[in-house]
């Protein structure tokens, strides 16, 4: 079974349109056709996600999927509508690096795949582990660290190829680095993976291990020459890794989730509460930040907040009802998603954006 987080594609390219000596001025109208066309789609989901505050995670799984649909749409067409290249243009060449004109491929190869099964695999990753990470640390901070995994991962392949001419492409340092810094600030978080040939949820801290140990593992197996030929840059991956990991804590101050917090409740200390403790540490339900602002919840939200009123004296109760609230409305500020954070046995429903919006019981 191949690995959900496949590697950096190393592509040799037969139609090199554009050499070592590239100069900007010297492409056709054609091939500028092209480049706003990737930008444009490139930019689209996130222009959207801002606007109605959806997540960010997803909309780079679509940027990514539609800059592979352009590129496949160029591939099936070769030569009929444009000798273009993007992998050529766009993708990472260290022996360029030193050259301020390529400075663009340490961001610009992170949007490019060699096929279906290479975009595909990535997403997967930035989807399942993405997305929970957003919710932890809000949008600002998911974009930084996810920078950071393919910036990092583009660095170290320019350190340890530099003489290479073979462009590198793909999104992998930069799953990478999502998993790096959801390691780095909350290890104990469980999420759906598939990993040891089942789809459960694992904990963070033991996808971490496993998916590192296999890449020092291969690099070591390339190095003594029992691995064979690999279109796979290793190295970029655990360049990503380490860069979030290292760096993802500093960024994550000040986000909507507290460090290390844990989201499942400690069993063996809430049966030690007494009753008295438990009903402490609820607070009234009788006022709802929506209601506030004169916008009252309509539909299910209205549903199930009633029945958060009704049935939410009990911990367990409360917070089973608060996490499904979380999935049925907005915050009341700036609409943008809610999360259910449990701390010290207390479930809190928090905006992502600012938990100055939403605190909530």
């Amino acid at each position: 079974m191949k690995s959900p987080i496949r590697g950096v594609r190393l592509e040799m390219s037969a139609m090199t349109q554009f050499d070592s000596d590239l100069r900007w001025d010297l492409l056709e109208t054609g091939d500028w056709f092209w480049i706003i066309l990737i930008i444009i789609f490139s930019f689209l989901p996130f222009l959207y996600a801002f606007k109605d505050k959806t997540s960010i995670s997803l909309a780079m799984v679509l940027s990514l999927l539609l800059v592979r649909f352009i590129q496949y749409f160029l591939e099936l067409f070769n030569g009929e509508f444009s000798s273009f290249n993007a992998i050529e243009l766009f993708g990472l060449k260290p022996a360029l690096m030193s050259e301020h004109i390529h400075f663009h491929r340490f961001v610009t190869s992170a949007w490019l795949h060699a096929d279906w099964i290479h975009v595909l695999s990535n997403v997967l990753v930035i989807a399942l582990v993405g997305v929970p990470l957003e919710q932890r640390m809000g949008v600002k901070r998911w974009l930084a660290v996810y920078s950071l995994g393919f910036i990092g991962g583009n660095i170290s392949w320019v350190l340890t190829h530099p003489d290479s001419l073979n462009p590198a492409i793909g999104a992998s340092g930069a799953a990478f680095g999502l998993l790096g810094a959801y390691m780095a600030c909350w290890p104990n978080d469980k999420i759906e993976f598939p990993l040891l040939f089942l789809i459960r949820a694992w904990p963070v801290w033991m996808i971490a291990f496993l998916r590192i140990g296999i890449e020092i593992f291969q690099i070591y197996s390339i190095q003594i020459d029992t691995a064979g030929q690999t279109n796979v840059a290793h190295m970029a991956h655990l360049g990503g890794f380490f860069l979030a990991y290292i760096l993802a804590r500093t960024i994550a101050i000040g986000a909507p989730s507290s460090l290390d917090d844990v989201e499942t409740l400690d069993n063996k200390v809430l049966n030690q509460l007494s009753e008295k403790q438990k009903i402490d540490i609820m607070k009234n339900l009788g006022d709802d930040p929506w209601s506030e602002k004169g916008e009252d919840l309509q539909g299910n939200a209205a549903r199930v907040l009633s029945k958060l009123r009704k049935e939410g004296d009990e911990i367990e109760t409360r917070r089973a009802w608060l996490e499904e609230l979380a999935e049925q409305t907005v915050c009341p500020v700036c609409s943008g998603e809610i999360i259910a954070e449990v701390r010290s046995n207390k479930c809190t429903l928090k905006c992502v954006v600012s938990s100055s919006h939403l605190n909530w019981p």
